[in-house]
C-alpha cells in the first residue's frame, strides 16, 4: 500500500514537523551502518532518505539492504540517477531540477527510469528540486551541469516552486546542497511555503539544532539533515525522543 504521502500530508495537517536523515551510499562504509542507524532510530528522525550525485552502480541497493535490518524507518530514495534505483526502498523522490534548464533533469533520466519504475512496488513521489546558491559549487550542480537560483532572487525562487506546483508535483525541495556554507534562508522559506499549498522540503547546510528550528519555524515541513549527522554523530544526541 502506498501510504509514505499519505503520512507526509496527514503529518503537515496537524502541525508535525518530519525529520529525515540523509545518507549518501559513496560515503558510509558498510560496517558502520548498524551503529549509525542506530542513533538514528533513538532520534526523532521519522525517515531515510538514501541518495547522492555520485554513487557507484549497485551501491545504493547494498546500503538500503543493510540499513532495512536495522530499523522499521521507511526509506525514501533520493537518487542523483537512475542507478540508484533499488525495489528495496520504500518510496522514490521522483525529482526533476525545475530550478535548472537542463532537459536531462527535467524530464530525461526520467523517461529512462521507467523501465525501472513500471513493474516496481515503489511509491514514486513526484518532486520539484529547486536548488539554492550558497556560496560555493555543490555536487548537484556539478553534476546535473545547471546553475542554482540566485538566494537573493527570492521573488523567482517562489515562483519557480509556485511552478512546481501547477506542474503537478507532490512536494517542493528547496536544497542548498551537501556540505552548503550556509542552509537556505528563513526568508526564503516563508516566502514559498506562503506561495505553495504541498509540503514544503529543506535541505542543506543545517549544522545545528538553533538552524533546524528556524528551518521549521520558517515554515518548512519537512527538514532533511545529511552532513550533519556524517560529520558529527553527538548531533543525535539533541534530537532524542
Amino acid at each position: 500500500m502506498k501510504t509514505i504521502y499519505k503520512h507526509i500530508l496527514q503529518d503537515v495537517t496537524s502541525g508535525k514537523k518530519i525529520l529525515a536523515v540523509l545518507i549518501d551510499p559513496d560515503k558510509i562504509a558498510i560496517k558502520h551502518i548498524p551503529s549509525f542507524i542506530g542513533k538514528v532510530n533513538k532520534s526523532v528522525a521519522n525517515y531515510v532518505f538514501v541518495g547522492g550525485s555520485d554513487v557507484a552502480e549497485q551501491q545504493t541497493e547494498i546500503v538500503v539492504q543493510t540499513i532495512k535490518k536495522h530499523t522499521r524507518l521507511p526509506i525514501v530514495l533520493f537518487p542523483g540517477d537512475i542507478t540508484q534505483i533499488t525495489n528495496q526502498a520504500n518510496a522514490l523522490l521522483f525529482l526533476s531540477l525545475i530550478s535548472g534548464r537542463n532537459p536531462d533533469y527535467l524530464i530525461g533520466k526520467h523517461v529512462e527510469a521507467v523501465s525501472k519504475l513500471k513493474d516496481s512496488n515503489l511509491e514514486i513521489i513526484s518532486t520539484g528540486y529547486v536548488l539554492i546558491e550558497n556560496g560555493k559549487q555543490t555536487a548537484v550542480q556539478r553534476v546535473t551541469e545547471t546553475v542554482p537560483l540566485q538566494n537573493n532572487n527570492i521573488q523567482l525562487i517562489a515562483d519557480t516552486a509556485k511552478a512546481g506546483e501547477l506542474l503537478g508535483m507532490k512536494l517542493i525541495y528547496l536544497e542548498a546542497g551537501s556540505g552548503a556554507l550556509q542552509p537556505v534562508s528563513k526568508e526564503i522559506i516563508k516566502k514559498v511555503k506562503t506561495n505553495i499549498s504541498i509540503p514544503l522540503i529543506v535541505g542543506g547546510g543545517i549544522r545545528n539544532l538553533k538552524q533546524l528550528k528556524q528551518a521549521y519555524q520558517a515554515g518548512a515541513d519537512l527538514v532533511v539533515i545529511g552532513t550533519a549527522f556524517e560529520n558529527d554523530e553527538s548531533f543525535f544526541d539533541e534530537l532524542q525522543d
